[in-house]
C-alpha cells in the first residue's frame, strides 16, 4: 500500500472511531463528512468537541477551527487556537461552512504522519516548487 493510500485509510479509520465514540453530535459528523474538503482531513474529538487535521498522527495540527456542541442544539466555532473565537452557528450546516471558510491555503487530504514530518514534506515541496530539478527545467523548455 503506497503512503497516500495508507493515509486514506487511516483518515477512514478516524472517522469511524469518532461515530463509535458517541462524544459529538450525529447530526454535526454527518455535516462535516457531508462536506469532501473536510471529509480528506483526519478528525478527532477532544472535550466534545469536533477538530480536524491536516496529519493522521497524534499531536495533530492546531491549524483548522473546531465546532463543539452549545445549549438548544446550536454549536460555537472557535480556533484554531484555543485563545481565539469564530462565533455561534445556528446549525452543523453552519459551524460546517465556518469552517470550510477559514481552512488555509492548499488545505488538502491529511498527510499520513505527525506534524513534524508534514513540515518537512511542505518545506521540501515547496523548495522544488521554487528550485526544480534541472530534469524538470528541461521538461519546461521543450513544452513550453
Amino acid at each position: 500500500m503506497d503512503r497516500e493510500a495508507a493515509g486514506d485509510a487511516v483518515v477512514a479509520a478516524g472517522w469511524q472511531a469518532v461515530r463509535d465514540d458517541g462524544r459529538v453530535r450525529a447530526e454535526l459528523l454527518e455535516a462535516a463528512y457531508g462536506e469532501p474538503r473536510l471529509r480528506q482531513l483526519f478528525p478527532w474529538t477532544g472535550m466534545g468537541e469536533l477538530h480536524f487535521s491536516r496529519c493522521t498522527e497524534h499531536r495533530w495540527t492546531w491549524d483548522i477551527p473546531y465546532i463543539q456542541a452549545a445549549a438548544g442544539g446550536t454549536y460555537w466555532v472557535s480556533g484554531p487556537l484555543r485563545t481565539q473565537a469564530v462565533g455561534p452557528a445556528a446549525t452543523a450546516q453552519e459551524a460546517i461552512a465556518m469552517v470550510v471558510q477559514r481552512l488555509p491555503a492548499g488545505c488538502g487530504p491529511a498527510f499520513p504522519g505527525t506534524p513534524e514530518e508534514l513540515a518537512v514534506h511542505e518545506a521540501t515541496t515547496q523548495k522544488q516548487q521554487v528550485n526544480p530539478a534541472p530534469s524538470q527545467i528541461q521538461k519546461r523548455r521543450t513544452t513550453g
